[in-house]
């Protein structure tokens, strides 16, 4: 729940660098008023939000705040010098929005900023859970839910939401945000187990945790350099830190059931959301389209020498054999296994989705490098992670994911590179990965891997030119 956290295209957040003590504070730049709209917080709603990295800022608090619908932002930071900033600055801080053909700098607020650390903030965000109507966690990782001390978010939500019930206060939704196909009923369970058994049923009655789907990239830069370049805003002036967000803000969450809505249906302030009563599909393709094309591109990016995602777009070949990969594997696959679930799982709503999002992924303005969105390898090449559960997804739809498996071979050539200068089998360096994978399977999936690193040395061995698997049929 740090503000040094990198937040990715797919949820996952690691550390940014921080910035050398010597290196001066870049120049600050000039911010447009936040959509006219900084002046207008006057609902009487509330959101809070834990983590103030760039998806609780450049999502939740920009779209609460953008919505008109909320009087009152608060947010729990664990670094006091992040959350001494916000103060110093009013309570605002600035946003870089990238579009496709420009970057808008907006500022957002005002915002109470508070330290889950510090006693009297912690009463602050108590208070303020009580009486919200919206809440978010976007921290690192759903283990970020629990920690020692009164200031973890599962015992903050538990004592807000015991007031809420107590107090018979608002009705509220929380949505987690973090990297995890079960992360609400998570922190539902963390927040329960500080509830006092008497006093459950009141709070369940007033409270629905969600599930969330975000592809939004967005990350927060530290380079000076970057940031010079690109004339960003600083997170607040003087900082050496700058939120850079993508335009895209179609998200989706659980669909919010509470036992009155016949009576009174839940109103949400942030309406850009989109409710869907099964996210598991979604979140499949999330994960072995969007998330698995990404990391397609670094990977194949990374043996051609290519910096930057963007730069993608001047190797016609790399992309039509990503777009191959998206349409032929990925989407032929989940096409098959989620028919008639929704106008995605179709060949023309895959299709639009894949051509969206590799526009997107080469946007110049987001400015990502290779290195970063193929960062931690090895958590890449687990069983159930984006490129070797494409090949599994696939290969049980009866399709042999040929792209796929060459980028989980140039994955494994990242994580170690005597992959490819050796005939020792794979299964050496990901069996340690797939504790938990049934034999079976595990055997069809090598063998296909297998495959793929025969595919990357013809590569390799061509100089990385022309098409990585050959011509694609798409």
């Amino acid at each position: 729940m740090t503000s040094d956290e990198r937040e990715s295209e797919d949820g996952a957040r690691t550390q940014s660098p921080a910035p050398s003590p010597q290196s001066p504070a870049p120049s600050p730049q000039p911010l447009a008023p936040f959509l006219g709209r900084t002046r207008h917080l006057n609902s009487k709603r509330t959101f809070v939000g834990f983590g103030f990295g760039a998806i609780q800022a450049g999502l939740f608090l920009y779209e609460a705040a953008r919505s008109g619908n909320f009087g009152r932002l608060v947010v729990g930071e664990v670094v006091p010098e992040a959350v001494a900033a916000v103060r110093g600055a009013g309570g605002r801080f600035a946003l870089n929005i990238a579009h496709m053909d420009r970057i808008e700098r907006a500022e957002v607020g005002p915002v109470e900023s508070e330290d889950p650390g510090a006693e009297g903030d912690r009463g602050r965000l108590v208070e303020a859970i009580a009486e919200a109507q919206e809440i978010a966690t976007a921290v690192p990782s759903v283990q970020f839910y629990v920690s020692a001390g009164p200031g973890s978010i599962h015992r903050l939500l538990a004592e807000g939401l015991r007031r809420k019930a107590a107090a018979r206060g608002p009705a509220a939704i929380v949505y987690a945000a973090e990297n995890h196909n079960h992360a609400a009923e998570i922190l539902e369970a963390r927040v329960k187990e500080e509830i006092p058994e008497a006093e459950r049923e009141g709070v369940q009655a007033r409270v629905r945790f969600l599930n969330t789907v975000i592809g939004k990239m967005s990350g927060v830069v530290s380079d000076a350099s970057q940031i010079g370049e690109q004339e960003l805003a600083t997170i607040t002036p003087g900082g050496r830190r700058a939120f850079l967000v993508e335009e895209f803000n179609r998200i989706l969450i659980s669909k919010i059931r509470f036992a009155d809505d016949a009576a009174a249906p839940f109103r949400r302030g942030i309406e850009v959301f989109q409710e869907k009563d099964d996210l598991l599909p979604f979140e499949e393709a999330k994960l072995y389209g969007h998330n698995a094309t990404h990391a397609l591109a670094a990977y194949t990016g990374a043996l051609r020498g290519v910096e930057r995602i963007a730069d993608l777009s001047r190797y016609p070949e790399i992309m039509a054999f990503l777009r191959a990969a998206f349409l032929e594997e990925s989407g032929a696959a989940l096409v098959r296994k989620h028919a008639g679930e929704d106008a995605l799982f179709t060949p023309e709503g895959y299709r639009e989705f894949a051509d969206d999002l590799l526009a997107r992924m080469v946007n110049p303005f987001l400015h990502d490098t290779v290195e970063r969105v193929g960062r931690d390898p090895q958590r890449k090449l687990g069983w159930d992670d984006r490129l070797v559960g494409t090949v599994r997804v696939a290969l049980r739809q009866g399709i042999r994911p040929v792209r796929y498996a060459f980028g989980t071979a140039a994955a494994l050539a990242a994580l170690d590179g005597d992959t490819l200068e050796t005939d020792k089998p794979l299964e050496d360096w990901l069996l340690p990965l797939w504790k938990t994978a049934p034999a079976d399977e595990r055997e069809r999936v090598l063998e296909v891997i297998e495959e793929g690193r025969e595919r990357v040395r013809r590569w390799r061995a061509q100089g990385c030119r022309g098409a990585p698997c050959g011509r694609p049929r798409v």
